[in-house]
């Protein structure tokens, strides 16, 4: 499966595929409230995706099977309205969300998901491959991100991340941040 760079008519597909591929998702569960989770997360991922889109890169695979979306370090603060949006989605779990920097210069791996039926066949690592090359190709140096699933910490490590802090306390799920140094091609 070929990945490619998204274009705006494949985001409302592919805030479809993010909002199933993280339907049970740890953080995600931890960050929105329970009424009309689905619709929220949706909305959320539909949101964050156009704002990746015009600052950054969203590529696919497939029609949408997977999505991926990384911003650079220089993208700008979002507009007042999609803050405002942000906050009225997350409702009273807003303080729950971590406002912690990348490392200077770090590109954001900012979501990767593969639709749950289509999950175990590479789509997230062909993503990852190109997601990365075409931030390196940006003039990216290096990649942070956040994951709070163990399979994950396995997967980005096989594509050259790795673990910066591993937090286990408090009553969220555990995150692992990771980051990795682009190599330029």
């Amino acid at each position: 499966m070929t990945p490619r760079l998204a274009t705006v008519e494949d985001l409302p597909v592919s805030a479809d595929t993010l909002a199933a591929a993280f339907e049970h998702y740890p953080w995600t569960r931890h960050v929105i409230p329970d009424e009309k989770y689905h619709q929220r997360l949706h909305n959320l991922q539909l949101l964050y995706l156009e704002y990746a889109h015009t600052h950054g890169i969203v590529a696919v695979a497939g029609n949408s099977d997977g999505v991926i979306a990384l911003l650079p370090p220089d993208a700008p603060e979002p507009a007042p309205e999609m803050i405002d949006q942000i906050v009225r989605l997350h409702g009273d779990r807003i303080d729950r969300l971590d406002h912690a920097d990348s490392p200077a210069g770090a590109w954001r791996l900012e979501t990767l998901g593969v639709h749950p039926n289509r999950q175990g066949r590479g789509i997230a690592s062909v993503l990852l491959t190109f997601a990365l090359s075409e931030a390196a190709r940006r003039g990216g140096e290096a990649v942070a991100l956040d994951t709070s699933d163990p399979r994950n910490v396995r997967l980005y490590e096989r594509h050259g991340f790795q673990t910066n802090t591993h937090t286990d306390a408090g009553e969220g799920p555990p995150v692992w941040k990771m980051s990795a140094t682009l190599i330029k091609h």
